[in-house]
Formats: structure tokens, sequence, C-alpha cells
């Protein structure tokens, strides 16, 4: 069984297209939208990977984890990609529309990140929780400024996925078997080395539930003069976070700023200064050949690009609260799940019966805009 004790799941039909949400049945419909929890997933992932926190929340809230399209049980739709990530924003709109939800607070890990950004740009919103989030630039290919590197963004988008690894995900691969195995891709990337859980068989499912049907993930890729060869596709997942289509530093002049937490891990392999899944790192480090160097594809500063983001948004008059987990990997809500419950409920401003002291001071760092 994928789903805990006490979360249901249940697909609501909106205009745009079925969208799967798991829920807490004990919840009540009539919460307001202050006492609303909206949680969105990353990339090859789904809403079983908040199970956990949704356990975890205090019980006078209304949690509710989505399935974006193409994961979990949400409608396995084509990805525009050149929307950016606003086919899942207004995906994610639609669907609180169905619910009767205007606004809520917002966490999105990843790729999820991104899309609650995109969705704060296009909706109001009570709060944003960003845990591991793409940078605002998107996911490869700039500068620390947020400038494109290549007009054709090289190196980003649908061609840099492992076709082993994509083959995986189609054939249903369980096993540990190889590197590209999406339960190795887990334990490599999605966690530190050190994490263990007894649901590491349920996070797999998640990631196996990801459609790689034409136009999903991870979608597709042009040919480039520039190396790698590849460039940026129009359509799939991973081609809706290339630079020449995603965006999202516009949060810094939004009128009404809601408050932001920034959760990230110092040991984090996907969403770093120097990631793993950058192929200019890659070159740079050698694994990649042909690398042509600092001056023609310098390795994304993943982080440090949305540090100087969120510096700009406090700058403006916005309440920011950055929480760097030292030794955490990319899936802080899994792998210290105390001190994100904590910070997340604080940026909320949670104050009911059922909170809990807050973890120890040496765990958790805290820095905001005051």
């Amino acid at each position: 069984m994928t789903l805990f004790d006490g979360i249901a799941a249940r697909v609501i039909e909106t205009p745009r297209l079925n969208v799967s949400i798991l829920e807490r049945t004990a919840d009540d419909p009539a919460t307001p939208p202050e006492r609303t929890v909206v949680l969105i997933h990353g990339n090859v992932s789904s809403s079983l990977f908040w199970q956990e926190l949704m356990e975890d929340l205090p019980s006078d809230l209304r949690v509710i984890a989505i399935d974006l399209r193409g994961f979990g049980d949400t409608e396995h739709a084509p990805v525009d990609a050149t929307r950016g990530v606003r086919d899942f924003s207004d995906d994610v709109h639609a669907l609180l529309t169905a619910l009767d939800i205007p606004t809520a607070h917002f966490v999105g890990w990843s790729m999820g990140g991104g899309v609650i950004m995109q969705y704060a740009l296009d909706h109001p919103t009570l709060s944003l929780t960003l845990q591991s989030p793409v940078s605002p630039y998107g996911f490869g290919g700039t500068r620390r400024d947020g400038s494109r590197l290549t007009d054709d963004d090289a190196g980003c988008g649908g061609g840099g996925a492992n076709p082993d690894f994509v083959q995986r995900l189609i054939d249903h691969d369980e096993t540990d078997e190889a590197a590209t195995s999406p339960r190795s891709v887990f334990r490599s990337g999605y966690v530190a080395p050190d994490y263990r859980s007894e649901h590491e068989d349920v996070w797999v499912a998640s990631m196996l539930t990801t459609s790689t049907a034409t136009g999903n993930y991870p979608g597709d890729s042009v040919t480039s003069e520039n190396w790698p060869g590849f460039g940026a596709g129009a359509i799939g997942v991973l081609n809706t976070m290339a630079p020449k289509y995603f965006d999202v530093s516009g949060i810094v002049d939004l009128p009404e700023k809601p408050p932001i937490l920034w959760v990230h891990g110092t040991a984090d392999a996907i969403v770093s200064d120097a990631s793993f899944y950058d192929f200019n790192n890659l070159g740079k480090l050698g694994i990649v050949p042909g690398w042509p160097g600092d001056d023609v594809a310098p390795p994304q500063e993943m982080v440090s690009q949305t540090r100087d983001v969120l510096a700009r948004y406090s700058a403006a008059g916005g309440e920011v609260t950055e929480v760097s987990l030292d030794g955490v990997g990319h899936s802080a809500h899994l792998e210290r799940p105390a001190e994100f419950r904590h910070a997340l409920l604080t940026v909320i401003g949670y104050v009911g019966p059922s909170a809990h002291p807050a973890p120890p001071t040496e765990a958790i760092i805290l820095r905001s805009s005051d």
C-alpha cells in the first residue's frame, strides 16, 4: 500500500484536466485559507512523497498534496514548455478553484518551488515555502546574474536526461542493480547518503508514476552547435525549466509580497552551486568530455542565484527566512522532518494546540529580512 493511515486520494475534474490529490481524511473542508497548506512535489515524484509531513502537521490545518500533470494519478496531458511551468501553475489554480480555495500557504519542492513562484506571480498567496527550489532563473545555462549562456540553452532541457534512467522508468524498475535505476537515483540524488527510511518503497513507487509519454518526462531536444551538442526543446518537463522559458525572478517586484521560507541542504546533489545534474559542472569535472571552460560554459550557481533574488525580495520589503541544514540532501522534509515542520509552521504563523517545541537550535539556521 502506498497510502499511509488517515490519508486518502481522490481525482478532481477541472476544466483543464483531471487532477489527483491526497488529503487527510479527518481534515475539515471548511477550514479557512489561513489554515490551508498546499503541497507541490518536484520532478520525477508525486504527492506520495509528502505523506510523512501530512501525518505530522497539526490536525486543525487542512493539508492538500497535488499531483502535477504527468505525475501520480493526475491526467498525463502534454506539457507546453514554451510557457515555462505555467501549465503546472495553471493546473494548480484550476484545482483550487474547483475546491473553492481562493488562496493558501504553498510549499514547493525542487521543480515545485518554481511552480509556486510562478503561481505567486499570477495569483494571491499567503506564504511560499521553497524546499531545495529550482533557481529563479531555471536549471542550467545561466551566469550568476541570470543571463543566458547561449541562445539555444545548450546543455539544458530534455536532452539532459539519462536514456537508461528513462528506460528504467518505462520498465518500472524497482531494483538497485544499476546506478541509473530510480531507487539508486533516489539514494544518490534525492537524499544524503546516511538517510534511511522504512518507506523507501513508497518513494520509489512515487518516482515510477512519472509519465514518459511524448510531452511529459523528459521532453524533446534540438541539435546545438554549442557544447555539449544539444539545446532545449519545446515540450516536456525538463524544458519547462530551460532559462529561455523560465524566469520567476519577477517575484522581487510583487506589490504584495508573501513571506518566503527557503529550506535547503548543504549536501544537495541536484540543486547546488556545483550540481551533479548540471552538464556544465559535469564537463568541468571531466565527466562529460570537451568542456570549453568557465568562460564559455560555467556551472550554474543555483543556490547563490536563489540567495541573490531573495535578498532583493527582502530589500524590496518582503520577509525572507533561510534555513540551511548541514549535511542534508535534496529532501529536507524527509531527512530532517522536525526542523522542516517547525520552520513551515513558523512561516505560516501557526499558533494552536498541536504546536510542538522548536528543535534544538544547533540544528537550524535562520536568516530573515530583519
